[in-house]
């Protein structure tokens, strides 16, 4: 199995000992994502694992219609919200096991198919391995949600490696969607949760680096976190706007 693919299972597994056994009264705890419990957050990660299934399998282009039932999405964001409204309700021991049946076929195929294949997803085309790597930041981030909900502190891993090399890769992605463009190259020097050097450098050289740990690098780009609140420094042409676009998700 693939590292990232590993990483993915062992995060799903993490959110599953979180969620797996929770009474009602947890459920609908109030989480950091406005208007979402608990529950709803499970919702989510349930369709969106469902969703990314599609697009391995090759149904994505139906599925995804699913966003738009009720009219016009202009967001991902608004889509998303609307899906979770549209289904909330269900038993959230059923939506558990919905999103542990949709989690584990996941990782199953992405364990067995060559992940530079190209596959459809909401901003438009990426390879396996890549969205292997978002639906591992996601799961990350929403179980952070649950957790903060919950009152449970967890402690960061090498699963955050595949994310925080997501969002610089992704980089040039952030900053066409926010219409503007990189001056130059950027390197993120990082430090991982266990003391270990996590550099993702260009091939050219850098005119903006950013360093610090990695747990805050991905908290800021999983908007979990401002960069202001963090011990993140960045240099260079595009130093304040890196911090302020750099994201995990589309």
């Amino acid at each position: 199995m693939d590292d990232v693919v590993a990483l993915l299972a062992h995060e799903h597994a993490a959110l599953g000992d979180l969620v797996g056994s929770l009474d009602p009264v947890a459920f609908g705890r109030p989480t950091r994502c406005e208007g979402w419990d608990v529950a709803d957050v499970v919702l989510h990660l349930a369709q969106t694992d469902e969703m990314a299934l599609d697009s391995v399998e090759g149904r994505l282009g139906a599925a995804s219609g699913s966003w738009r039932q009720a009219g016009p999405v202009h967001s991902v964001d608004e889509g998303a919200s609307r899906l979770v409204a549209d289904q909330r309700g269900e038993d959230p021991q059923a939506v558990v096991m919905r999103w542990g049946r949709a989690a584990r076929r996941l990782e199953e195929v992405l364990g067995t198919m060559d992940l530079s294949t190209r596959v459809p997803w909401v901003a438009g085309e990426l390879s396996a391995r890549t969205l292997a790597a978002t639906r591992l930041a996601e799961t990350w981030i929403h179980g952070g949600d649950v957790a903060e909900a919950l009152g449970v502190v967890r402690a960061p891993t090498r699963r955050l490696h595949p994310v925080a090399r997501l969002a610089w890769r992704t980089l040039p992605y952030a900053f066409a969607r926010a219409g503007r463009t990189l001056a130059g190259p950027v390197a993120f020097l990082l430090v991982g949760p266990d003391g270990e050097r996590w550099d993702f450098v260009p091939d050219g050289e850098p005119t903006t680096t950013v360093t610090g740990p990695a747990v805050e690098l991905c908290e800021v780009a999983a908007r979990r976190r401002p960069a202001a609140a963090t011990t993140l420094e960045a240099s260079g042409p595009d130093a304040g706007a890196v911090l302020e676009l750099v994201r995990t998700y589309a």
